[in-house]
């Protein structure tokens, strides 16, 4: 089993910034693909951003030039840094991990998510 432990978010004004971290633990041989996705008020989950084990990196339309994902692939970590925060990114952020739990085993394939970190963007 994979876990997902996400941290950083909180309460902050509109043009200000967060960073948000993910830690994976558990029984881990490789992660591939790391994500953010969010879900606000009255919302369906919708995607973020998402990172490569290579460092490929793709955005929503709505937070490219504003947010930046990066990863620790030594710590199975990924974080989210959030500038020029808008009310509209008010959101409980949730993290994903795509990988597999033992080496040459696809049936080790683990889709894991973390239980979410509220981001509240508010004067």
């Amino acid at each position: 089993q994979v876990q997902l432990v996400e941290s950083g978010g909180g309460l902050v004004q509109p043009g200000g910034s967060l960073r948000l971290s993910c830690a994976a633990s558990g029984s881990i041989f490789r992660i591939n693909d790391m994500a953010w996705y969010r879900q606000g008020p009255g919302k369906q989950r919708e995607l973020v951003a998402t990172i490569s084990s290579g460092g490929i990196t793709n955005y929503a339309d709505s937070v490219k030039g504003r947010f930046t994902i990066s990863r620790d692939n030594a710590k199975n970590t990924v974080f989210l840094q959030m500038d020029s925060l808008r009310p509209e990114d008010t959101a409980n952020y949730y993290c994903n991990a795509k990988g597999y739990s033992r080496p040459y085993s696809r049936s080790s394939a683990f889709d894991s998510w973390g239980q979410g970190t509220q981001v509240t963007v508010s004067s």
